[in-house]
């Protein structure tokens, strides 16, 4: 048994990790200005802007891997200064706590936002699909924060690489597990709704992952991170697109400026390929719309 400090592990991809590595046979602890309830985990009260106290609480638990996902995740809820000036500094505070502990392993979440798809003045993909190879081209304060996040990791492992292993992983558009059955997603609709409007998914390129194939990327990571290169960044997402039509075609008709690359993908090809992340350690998603929107309507049926 490890022991796995998680930080944002009441949030909704936080508590699908902390229970996948509960369930796997960890001691986990998560940190967040909110608890949870029924979350097996023990959970500290805290706010990681407090430098001081972070620095504590990681020092106390002294677990073996930090996972940091704490953030303000949702880009424009607050303004871009905000949000950039917040998630730079806990990704800073979670580095020098994680550091100054002497813990071995810090995973850190960041966001295929990077990439730049949205921008106001147009967007064009350099090729498709996109892999951790393409240019970042963040146009907003939360894309902007998550790039500078990735070049702090960069910065941590040319500074503290000699004992310490960093990893960045960029999660597609999280869904959890109780979204599948018609809770709102992040944006408000149910995944039934976005499916039946391309639109609303084209946004995002159809890219998405169940927060429970996200959980055991993170226990994959964590179990093997000595064997990939330090500071390695990964998309994980599933291994299809959120769209019931040619993900190709829909890319082309609602996203202006891919209809060349789109010509590349696969009738159901992700946007975003997780190829490296099953490269180096093993992973690949597991769920998809087609499985858990079925399971869920049998179960719905079956009640």
């Amino acid at each position: 048994m490890s022991v796995y400090l998680v930080t944002g592990g009441s949030g909704r991809l936080g508590s699908s990790v902390v229970r996948v590595l509960a369930k796997a046979g960890h001691r986990v602890v998560s940190i967040d200005t909110v608890p949870l309830p029924d979350l097996p985990a023990e959970q500290i009260q805290l706010d990681l802007l407090d430098r001081d106290a972070t620095a504590a609480a990681f020092a106390a638990v002294a677990p073996e891997g930090v996972v940091h996902l704490a953030a303000i995740a949702v880009p424009f809820s607050r303004p871009d200064p905000e949000i950039f000036a917040t998630n730079t500094a806990l990704a800073f505070s979670v580095l020098d706590a994680t550091t100054a502990s002497g813990i071995p392993k810090l995973l850190v979440a960041s966001s295929p936002t990077v990439i730049g798809y949205g921008a106001p003045s147009g967007w064009v993909p350099d090729y498709l699909p996109i892999d951790e190879r393409h240019p970042v081209a963040p146009w907003n304060g939360y894309a902007a924060s998550k790039v500078a996040v990735e070049a702090i990791v960069a910065m941590a492992v040319r500074r503290d690489g000699a004992h310490t292993q960093f990893g960045v992983f960029r999660p597609c558009y999280v869904i959890a597990p109780e979204e599948w059955a018609g809770a709102p997603t992040q944006q408000g609709h149910t995944v039934a709704e976005r499916l039946a409007d391309p639109a609303l998914s084209a946004v995002a390129l159809f890219n998405y992952v169940d927060a429970r194939d996200a959980g055991d990327f993170v226990a994959q990571w964590l179990e093997h991170a000595d064997s990939v290169p330090n500071g390695s960044v990964f998309f994980v997402g599933a291994a299809d697109s959120l769209v019931r039509e040619a993900a190709g075609d829909a890319l082309a008709r609602l996203v202006p400026g891919t209809e060349a690359a789109a010509a590349s993908l696969g009738p159901a090809s992700p946007v975003f390929t997780s190829d490296l992340a099953k490269k180096l350690l093993g992973w690949e998603a597991q769920r998809s719309w087609r499985t858990e929107l079925a399971t869920t309507s049998k179960e719905a049926s079956l009640g």
